[in-house]
C-alpha cells in the first residue's frame, strides 16, 4: 500500500496539502497569531493522536466497552539545535468509562495500540522518548 500527498505553494510560507480529494493548509508563519494553517512538525503529533485514537476506539468497541468524552493530548519537546526535532513526546488519553471496572480493558487497548497497531507510534519511537498516561473522568 502506498500513501500519497501533494502540497501546492499558496503564498509566503503557506502550502495547501491535497490528500484523497481533501485539502488542509500548512503554514510556517513564525507568529502563531498570523498563521492560517497547521505547523508541519505539529502535524506529526496530530497524526500520532489520530492513529492511536482510531486503534483505541476500534479495540474498545470489540471489547464492548462503553465510553464517552474521549480525547488525546500530545505534547512534543523540540531540541535546541538544528534540525530541531522532537526528542520527547507525551501522550495523555482522557476518557469517561461507563463502567469503572473497564479500566483494565482501556489499559489493554492503549498497550495494544502502542505496542502492536499504531504505525505512527513506531515511527515516533524511532526518534523520541514516548511517555503515555491515561486519565479517567
Amino acid at each position: 500500500m502506498q500513501h500519497s500527498t501533494e502540497i501546492k505553494w499558496v503564498s509566503e510560507t503557506k502550502f495547501d496539502a491535497h490528500q484523497n480529494g481533501k485539502v488542509f493548509r500548512i503554514d510556517g508563519e513564525g507568529d502563531e497569531s498570523l498563521s492560517t494553517g497547521f505547523r508541519p512538525k505539529a502535524l506529526i503529533l496530530s497524526s500520532l493522536a489520530g492513529c492511536t485514537g482510531i486503534d483505541i476506539v476500534d479495540l474498545l468497541k470489540k471489547m464492548r466497552v462503553e465510553f464517552s468524552d474521549f480525547s488525546i493530548k500530545v505534547t512534543g519537546d523540540l531540541t535546541e539545535e538544528h534540525p530541531k526535532i522532537y526528542d520527547k513526546v507525551g501522550l495523555t488519553y482522557t476518557i469517561r468509562l461507563a463502567n469503572a471496572d473497564d479500566k483494565d480493558k482501556m489499559q489493554k487497548a492503549v498497550n495494544l495500540s502502542q505496542e502492536k497497531y499504531c504505525g505512527v507510534t513506531a515511527m515516533v519511537k524511532s526518534f523520541a522518548a514516548l511517555t503515555v498516561n491515561i486519565e479517567y473522568l
